[in-house]
């Protein structure tokens, strides 16, 4: 008997977990200076207020990157 193959061609869809098991949506806030980030957190404003203490210490550090890390899911579409 000769091996044989089966193809099964899958529509895939893609969205943001919304489900109420899904990871939490994160903030962070990184100094495009010299790449020293902030905390993480699910509040925005703490990742925010980094920014401004670090800004304090570093006169000079004035580009900064937000960096969201939100959860999703996909799965076959029927």
């Amino acid at each position: 008997m000769s091996p044989r193959a089966v193809v099964c061609h899958k529509e895939w869809t893609l969205q943001p977990d919304r489900e109420p098991d899904a990871a939490p949506i994160t903030y962070a806030m990184q100094c495009g200076v010299c790449d020293e980030s902030s905390p993480t957190s699910t509040d925005f404003a703490e990742p925010q207020g980094w920014v401004f203490e670090h800004g304090g210490r570093n006169p000079s550090h004035h580009t900064y990157r937000e960096i969201i890390t939100r959860p999703w899911r996909a799965w076959w579409r029927p």
